[in-house]
């Protein structure tokens, strides 16, 4: 017979609980600590090699030599490839302070500083992108699948009646929460999808469809129910946005924008401020997603509507250019020499 375990003292769950998140802390500021002297030994050994690039005509080959001396003397640590060493100079180079404008280098993954380097033009794109990786937590995947869509050029490009409709410092924050056009392509459908299928794939693909709204968007439902004087009324997508403390109804349009479409969202607004909202939510704000948007068509229309309310297109088929890269070895590349340094395990981690 199993024995019956010893009562827990009074507070040993909470206590447990405070311990555990403690020692997570703990470890995240290790982790921290650790990648940010590796950022700062690599700008050292980049500036280093740039200098003696500089005075005394280094070329490839003796980078080469470098990387195969570096790794007999640290076979145990990753990161002496040749392309790696090239990838330090270029940091060196571009960021000869160690940083992104207004933000350290060192509080982002190599990796992700190398995405910065190769897949950006410009100090003003890569500081951008610095800032949003480091209060977003992107992953290096998220952090280049936003490059490639443009997330900069099209953050805040909604029309809008927010700095009409909201107080500030809420409609400067609701305006950048917004982006025009919003990226579908992901469905895998054609120009003529109908609404509801454009609205069924993304919910299918909802971890794709909140990673494209951005952060702080949590799924309420679809085709989510109102009942006004005994008539029903149904909502598209309705979800909560974390930061703004506020319901967002999200209307899909098939079709170019009209302003009837306004009228109808101020609607489900009212609604939904009426019969959902609790007390201390923000008043609800909506965004209509149209096929097709004439700004001044929507500027007009939104003028006169009560509710905050932006407008935006969607695409369902990619004409944003690609980011070019750049002449240099491609991050895939620096993984495969950094993972053969390892052996022959076929794993490749990023250093942390």
């Amino acid at each position: 017979m199993t024995p019956t375990p010893p009562a827990l003292p009074e507070g040993y769950a909470d206590w447990l609980k405070q311990l555990k998140s403690d020692i997570a802390r703990a470890q995240q500021r290790a982790a921290l600590a650790v990648n940010g002297e590796l950022v700062q030994l690599y700008g050292r050994i980049g500036r280093d090699i740039l200098l003696r690039q500089e005075a005394q005509g280094w070329g490839a080959k003796v980078i080469d030599r470098l990387a195969n001396d570096l790794k007999d003397a640290f076979p145990d640590m990753r990161g002496w490839s040749s392309s790696n060493l090239k990838y330090m100079r270029f940091f060196a180079q571009h960021c000869p302070e160690g940083r992104f404008g207004q933000q350290p280098a060192d509080q982002l993954p190599w990796f992700h500083i190398v995405t910065l380097l190769t897949k950006l033009e410009t100090a003003a794109d890569r500081e951008w992108y610095a800032g949003q990786a480091v209060q977003q937590g992107w992953s290096r995947t998220t952090l280049e699948l936003s490059i490639r869509n443009r997330l900069r050029q099209r953050q805040g490009a909604a029309v809008s009646n927010f700095i009409a409709r909201l107080p500030s410092p809420d409609s400067a924050l609701a305006h950048d929460t917004l982006k025009d056009p919003y990226l579908f392509d992901f469905l895998g459908l054609g120009d003529d999808a109908q609404e509801r299928e454009i609205e069924s794939g993304l919910i299918r693909h909802i971890t794709r469809f909140l990673l494209e709204l951005g952060a702080g968007f949590a799924f309420v439902g679809r085709q989510f129910r109102l009942e006004v004087a005994g008539d029903e009324f149904f909502i598209d997508l309705l979800f909560y946005h974390t930061r703004l403390k506020r319901y967002v109804v999200v209307e899909l349009k098939a079709t170019a924008f009209k302003p009837e479409h306004a009228g109808q969202l101020n609607f489900y607004l009212s609604a939904v401020d009426a019969q959902i909202k609790a007390e201390d939510d923000k008043p609800t704000i909506g965004l209509l997603l149209c096929k097709q948007q004439n700004r001044l068509v929507a500027e007009y229309a939104l003028s006169g509507i009560e509710k905050p309310i932006g407008v935006a297109e969607y695409q369902l088929l990619r004409d944003l250019p690609e980011t070019l890269g750049r002449n240099l070895p491609s991050i895939a590349e620096i993984e495969a020499e950094l993972a053969g340094e390892l052996g022959e395990s076929g794993e490749v981690n990023e250093p942390t």
